[in-house]
């Protein structure tokens, strides 16, 4: 586990916190949404020790019928990557009769060029989601591909 965070139930912009584990003693990074109540918003992350932004997510609204897409933004909001999941999985997990059991496959691209896979666990309760980094340029912060992880499965639970 590199990460724990709990949603709250009740709010008007979101404001979550990672930490190292369960215990929440140790905060790692937030996400703070910069809109109020717009799902379609823009995320900043933000460094705790330092209180920095790092980077930025951006939940695409108009992309592909079915399809979840996040644009990936420096700490400047300039477009960098982007993650996003194929047609035929996002139609099934939203369409089908039980298509919310189908966990999300996604592709994390930098420049045109696939650089990860993010693939979650099927669960009933919480998600896990595996991911190789290892080819994701060294200047990007991964707390910010690990934010928009976070976000894809916190916005899905709404849909849910």
């Amino acid at each position: 586990m590199i990460g724990y965070t709990k949603q709250k139930l009740v709010r008007i912009k979101e404001d979550i916190r990672i930490f190292s584990d369960d215990s929440m003693s140790t905060e790692l990074f937030r996400i703070k949404q910069e809109q109020v109540a717009d799902m379609w918003g823009t995320f900043a992350i933000f460094d705790t020790a330092t209180g920095l932004c790092i980077g930025k997510v951006k939940r695409k609204a108009l992309s592909e019928i079915g399809k979840d897409e996040y644009l990936l933004l420096d700490f400047l909001g300039q477009p960098v990557g982007r993650v996003a999941e194929s047609s035929g999985r996002g139609l099934a997990r939203k369409y089908l009769p039980g298509g919310n059991l189908v966990p999300e496959h996604v592709f994390v691209e930098f420049g045109g060029q696939q650089v990860a896979e993010i693939r979650q666990q099927f669960k009933v309760i919480g998600d896990v989601w595996e991911v190789d980094c290892s080819r994701v340029p060294r200047q990007f912060d991964r707390r910010t591909l690990l934010a928009s992880m976070i976000l894809m499965g916190m916005i899905e639970r709404d849909r849910k």
